[in-house]
């Protein structure tokens, strides 16, 4: 049965203003400008400032701010758990049109100066074109094998090779592929017999099922030495052995001197692990880090310069405004249909085009601000460089200094970068969580961390430190912290426990 009912609800919504300035927000420089060009494709409203078309600004590559105050949006919220809210348009809507012809407020995103003349160039880095691995693997075997029918059973297996060189494939399955996808008919002897061939190629070691199989491919194409053939030994009857370290076993098992055995050691560890590994590298599409902000170190005083480099000048398109104009000139003569419909979609393109230019002036200040926040609270850290004088920050207390959401400045830290004299660091690298000393003041775990690093650096590789020895100097140095913590430290730092440290 049908029934009416009142039902009131109360539901939290962001503007469309505030989606879009999220979604700048977490955009870092480097893909800022597609996202302009991505922008001014969709909204023919929103155009370029071509070159001497504006006399009021220059070109720049870089923009301080100096003074500014913060435009903020109010609460920020985060985006799971709430609606977006779609921009509605009422084509009776009444609208002043003096809003649409002012152009106070159009390019004022930049805040440029006059450090860079109009005419210097981008200079473009060109980079030299690259063939895969796989490729290269490929080419090599048109060289070796001239049977059609190897030569297209190895091209199935190059391609079934992992970035690290290894054929991670079990050859009883590779048969099946080869019978449905090539309709190939073979064996797993066949397959080994072409399996070999591959793993002939260079770099040495491709083609290996096991690393321990990669080893030895690489040995045995080594000048055969006393050292190599006691390596060789190592690996086919003391692997094991040799990945727990048990170096006193070996020395029993192979009837050897400690001399000999560490020089075998010192042949294995020459090895690749990874032949793949240095060819997949090159042949990956070129990446470099284009830093967000710049800070500079002027003699004791800190300047933060925020990046926007080949950022173009954007503004709202005059012939759209124009147009607004005649159509609601023409509106008051009670216009048809059609120039309604027109009226709608030119309100709509220009409202859009003045957010999206709003949001890039609102994204740069609190870039800004929130980065500079930064700056002041690790002021120690940007003017020596040393990773010691880091302070406890997690993301409340910068929130809390600008005056923003947590969820905002997240944001802003999320995969921007920053350049110092000491070099170039992602934002989440400066926040860390706090820990006491003996004397009772707040200290970063990063600096835990780094006077752990560097204890397990000078430590004799002998005798490396256990995990309860590291706790004990931490605690003479004025850091209480629990076993099971330095391991944690010590896992996050990549080291591996003491017996997979120790050395002849």
């Amino acid at each position: 049965m049908l029934n009416q009912k009142l039902q009131q609800k109360l539901l939290q919504k962001l503007s469309p203003q505030q989606i879009l300035l999220m979604k700048l927000l977490q955009v870092p420089t480097l893909a800022l400008e597609q996202r302009i060009k991505q922008e001014i494709e969709e909204n023919p409203a929103l155009e370029e400032v071509a070159d001497g078309l504006d006399d009021e600004y220059d070109q720049n590559d870089e923009m301080t701010y100096e003074g500014q105050d913060s435009d903020t949006l109010g609460e920020e919220h985060e985006e799971e758990g709430f609606e977006e809210e779609e921009p509605v348009f009422d084509q009776s809507e009444e609208f002043d049109i003096e809003d649409y012809m002012s152009d106070d407020d159009l390019d004022s995103y930049r805040y440029q100066i006059n450090n860079t003349s109009a005419d210097d160039e981008e200079k473009e880095i060109p980079f030299a074109a690259t063939t895969t691995f796989h490729e290269n693997l490929i080419q090599q075997l048109g060289l070796r094998i001239t049977d059609p029918r190897k030569l297209q059973i190895a091209t199935h297996m190059v391609g079934n090779l992992d970035d690290s060189g290894y054929l991670t494939r079990q050859l009883e399955a590779m048969v099946d592929e080869l019978a449905f996808l090539q309709n190939i008919d073979t064996n797993v002897k066949e397959l080994e017999e072409v399996l070999s061939i591959i793993q002939e190629l260079d770099p040495p070691g491709v083609g290996a099922r096991t690393l321990r199989e990669c080893l030895l491919i690489q040995l045995r194409r080594k000048p055969e030495t006393e050292s190599v053939r006691l390596a060789i030994y190592i690996l086919e009857r003391c692997f094991d052995e040799f990945s727990k370290k048990h170096y006193h076993k070996i020395l029993k098992k192979a009837h050897t001197t400690e001399k000999k055995l560490k020089d075998a050691i010192d042949e294995i560890l020459k090895l690749n692990p990874k032949p793949g590994g240095s060819l997949a590298e090159t042949s990956r599409e070129n990446q470099y880090v284009v830093p967000d902000f710049f800070i500079y170190n002027n003699d004791g005083e800190l300047e933060l310069v925020l990046n926007s480099r080949n950022m173009p000048e954007l503004r709202v398109n005059k012939e759209y405004t124009e147009m607004l104009e005649t159509f609601s000139e023409a509106r008051a003569r009670k216009a048809n249909q059609a120039q309604r419909e027109a009226i709608t979609f030119i309100k709509q393109k220009v409202d859009s085009a003045r957010w999206f230019i709003d949001a890039l002036r609102q994204r740069q200040n609190t870039l800004y601000i929130v980065m500079k926040a930064i700056m002041e609270h690790q002021r120690e850290f940007f003017l020596t460089g040393d990773e010691t004088r880091l302070k406890p920050m997690i993301l409340k207390d910068i929130a809390e200094k600008v005056g923003l959401d947590i969820s905002t400045v997240s944001r802003v830290a999320n995969s921007k970068y920053v350049q110092t004299p000491y070099g170039t660091y992602l934002l989440k690298y400066f926040f860390s969580e706090s820990l006491q000393n003996t004397e009772g003041e707040e200290v970063s775990t990063r600096e835990v961390k780094k006077i752990l690093e560097e204890l397990i650096e000078n430590e004799d590789k002998k005798n490396p430190l256990t995990d309860e020895e590291l706790m004990d100097k931490l605690k003479e140095k004025g850091y209480i912290i629990a076993r099971r913590t330095v391991a944690k430290y010590r896992e996050q730092l990549g080291i591996p426990v003491a017996r997979m440290r120790k050395e002849l």
